[in-house]
């Protein structure tokens, strides 16, 4: 087991995540109430359930969109993997029950 928790993502850790998030939709959306507390909560409980998680960010959000990515993934410990357009990719290992495997 990787655990990429203590080191940074190198970039064919990147392109694996990405090919893999390719396939999963949005499940958090941040709409103009930004970044609340209970939203950053909700991202932590989803990043520990699944890892790999989209996140959309919706027009009406008076915030820019690189600083969300930013904040998100600092509040919660994850990697940035991508962000395209509105869609945000964040990784993170869980602590309890990690199910991917980056490759060597």
């Amino acid at each position: 087991m990787n655990d990429a928790s203590t080191r940074d993502l190198k970039g064919k850790h990147k392109r694996f995540l990405r090919a893999m998030g390719s396939g999963i939709d949005p499940i958090i959306q941040i709409g103009k109430g930004a970044l609340a507390p209970n939203v950053i909560k909700q991202i932590d409980d989803a990043l520990e359930a699944r890892e790999l998680i989209k996140i959309r960010v919706l027009n009406n959000c008076a915030e820019e969109i690189d600083r969300i990515a930013e904040r998100v993934a600092s509040a919660t410990d994850a990697h940035l993997i991508q962000l395209i357009g509105h869609v945000i990719l964040l990784y993170r290992p869980s602590k309890t029950k990690p199910q991917i495997e980056l490759p060597n």
